[in-house]
This record gives C-alpha cells, sequence and structure tokens, in this order.
C-alpha cells in the first residue's frame, strides 16, 4: 500500500513509507500504512468517543439533529479527505490530523475553552490545540509501554497550529473552518436562532440560494435550507482546490521541503476569503452571543468554574489516574486536564454532586 502512495501522490504529498517515525519505535503493520495505524488508535481512543458529548455551539442534548464535537469532527475529516485527493496529497494523513484536531477541546464549547483559559491564566494557559496534543502524547494510556498513543511525528506535527506544517495539516485547519461556517448556519436555522431573512445579508449565502432558486424555482422557502448549505460547502470546497492548486504551481513546489519553504499555501481565493470574514462576523453577532447562545453559555461557565475551584480545595475528588499525576504536573495542570476531558453531561453530574 506504501508503494501505491508513490505512485499516486504528488512529489510534495506526505508518504507513509517516508515517515519521520514515532517516538518510540515501533515494528510496521503487516497490511496498513503508518498513518491508517495512527487513524485507528484516534478513533478507538476514549477521548475520541467522548467528543460525542461535548458541545459544539448549542449545548449538548438540546436537538437531537445539532451538532456536536463529534459529528463536528467526522465533518472535517470528510472534507479533509475530498480536498487532499483532488491535490494529490495524503487522504489518510489528512483525514487522521482532522479527527484528532478537537481531541483536547474541553465541555461546553468554546466558552468553556475560554473559563478553562481564565482559570489557568496564572498557570500556563489552556488553548484546545495545545491540549489535543497532549492528550495523545500523555493522556490517553492503552498501551503499557509507552505514554500516549505514539502517533507518528506527521500526525503531532499537524496539531501544532503555531507553524507552517505539511500541506495535510494545512488542509485540514482550513476544513475546520468551512466546516464551522457552514453547520453553524444549519444548526442555527435549525434552532430558529436565524431566519431566511437576515442571511440574504450574507454573501455567503446569497449566492448558494441564488443558485439553489435558479435550480429549483418552485421549491418553498424552508425546504430548501439543507440545499443552500451543501452548495455553501460546496463551493467553499472547490474555491479552496483551484486556488490551492495554483498556488502550490505558482510556488514551484515540487517536494515536502518546499512546502515548508513557503507561506501557508492551502487557502481561499481572495474574494472568498472576504466574503468569510464578513460571514464570520455575522455569525458572531448573531450566533454565538445570541441571549438564547450566551445565557446558557454563561451558566455553563459558572459550573466549570465552581467545580474547578472544589477539585483544587479538594484533589481526592479527582480519579486514581488523574491524582497520580500531581506530583510531576501540578495540581492547577492536573485538575485541568481532567475537566477538559470532561463532558458536558459528566461535568453537570459533577456540579451536582458537590451541592451548587
Amino acid at each position: 500500500m506504501e508503494a501505491d502512495e508513490g505512485r499516486l501522490l504528488a512529489p510534495f504529498a506526505q508518504k507513509s513509507g517516508e515517515s519521520r517515525g514515532r517516538q518510540f519505535p515501533e515494528p510496521r503493520h503487516a497490511y496498513r500504512t503508518e498513518f491508517q495505524r495512527d487513524r485507528a488508535r484516534i478513533i478507538h481512543s476514549r477521548a475520541f468517543r467522548r467528543l460525542e458529548y461535548k458541545t459544539q455551539v448549542f449545548l449538548n442534548g438540546t436537538g437531537d439533529h445539532l451538532r456536536t464535537r463529534l459529528t463536528h469532527t467526522i465533518e472535517v475529516a470528510s472534507i479533509s479527505r475530498t480536498i487532499a485527493r483532488a491535490l494529490r496529497l495524503n487522504e489518510d494523513l489528512a483525514e487522521t490530523i482532522a479527527l484528532a484536531h478537537d481531541l483536547g477541546h474541553s465541555p461546553f464549547g468554546h466558552s468553556g475553552e475560554e473559563m478553562l483559559a481564565e482559570c489557568m491564566r496564572e498557570h500556563g494557559g489552556f488553548e484546545h490545540n495545545r491540549q489535543s496534543l497532549r492528550v495523545v502524547e500523555l493522556l490517553e494510556n492503552p498501551y503499557p509501554k509507552f505514554p500516549g498513543l505514539n502517533l507518528t511525528l506527521e500526525v503531532r506535527e499537524g496539531l501544532q497550529k503555531n507553524q507552517v506544517s505539511s500541506l495535510e495539516a494545512q488542509i485540514a485547519d482550513l476544513a475546520d473552518e468551512i466546516t464551522y461556517y457552514s453547520h453553524d448556519l444549519d444548526d442555527a436555522i435549525d434552532f430558529d436562532i436565524l431566519n431566511f431573512a437576515q442571511l440574504e445579508e450574507v454573501d455567503v449565502w446569497k449566492v448558494a440560494a441564488d443558485s439553489v432558486r435558479a435550480r429549483y424555482p418552485h421549491l418553498r422557502e424552508p425546504d430548501s435550507h439543507k440545499l443552500i448549505i451543501r452548495d455553501v460547502i460546496d463551493r467553499q470546497v472547490r474555491d479552496v482546490i483551484v486556488t490551492s492548486a495554483e498556488q502550490i504551481m505558482s510556488a514551484k513546489v515540487q517536494s515536502r521541503d518546499d512546502v515548508r519553504n513557503q507561506p501557508v499555501l492551502i487557502r481561499y481565493g481572495d474574494e472568498l476569503a472576504e466574503a468569510n470574514r464578513a460571514l464570520r462576523k455575522f455569525l458572531y453577532q448573531n450566533v454565538y452571543y445570541h441571549p438564547r447562545v450566551a445565557e446558557v453559555n454563561q451558566r455553563a461557565c459558572e459550573m466549570l468554574r465552581r467545580v474547578f475551584e472544589s477539585y483544587l480545595l479538594d484533589p481526592g475528588q479527582l480519579g486514581d489516574a488523574a491524582a497520580r499525576r500531581i506530583e510531576s504536573e501540578g495540581l492547577h495542570r492536573t485538575v485541568c486536564d481532567y475537566i477538559a476531558g470532561m463532558t458536558d453531561r459528566y461535568l453537570m453530574e459533577e456540579y451536582a454532586r458537590l451541592g451548587y
């Protein structure tokens, strides 16, 4: 299978057979590539399963069809594969990075992340991308001979968003953006926070809506919702593929080393980038800061803060595995790791157990 990569992939794609390896050497697998093994390790991890009960934007459990952190992750992985395939890059690597990118996310979405960061302000901070790396390198422990999942360097490097990395990592990063732009619109409509009249102000939506109306002139407005979201995603993905191919060609990229010597090459065209900035502003004003969302987030953050403070006062409440790390990691970091790994549901149960 690794021989097929050399034949099918572009010269600047990451190849499993040329991986820089794992921190703890392991023998090769008989019928799976290195990146395929990494993908399986992530999917089988406890942290991955917990994503099902972590909030994306709307509190987990408030609607059967609203995205969770897990469904978001699966959608990011799907879009990553599509873009990677079109550019003759390594689909397995792009997908694997996408599957791991939110493993370190806190309960209660970005509001929970902000509260954890505040709790850790004097103790090294908290940021979910760095925490994802911490999860795969330390906190997951399915193997007796080494800590973490012992993923390849290419996957771990792809989780570090503060550096120019492989094209596959750049794809996963942009696929994350495409996914939350589209599904936050979708979920906000389902949650009755946005209506079609508001969305006509947004160029990204209006272009897609006009296209759908031209193809289906007799379709009722409510029935066109999902088709418009599909069109939004398709336009975003197509723009990234075309623009990125042009960027790679213009930069005369011929190898993986060439990629590292370039600025980010996987990107939107200028026109769509500008439209997406306007969309992002619209989402913050009309969705993320909407009173219905903000009220729930405020309550959730208060629960998280109180549980954090309770554990600091009585570390004996932590699980055995967490308690064993206090000496090496410090109390604040250990409590942070423990809470970051919680689902929304478990944190609310802990809050109730503590009698608040």
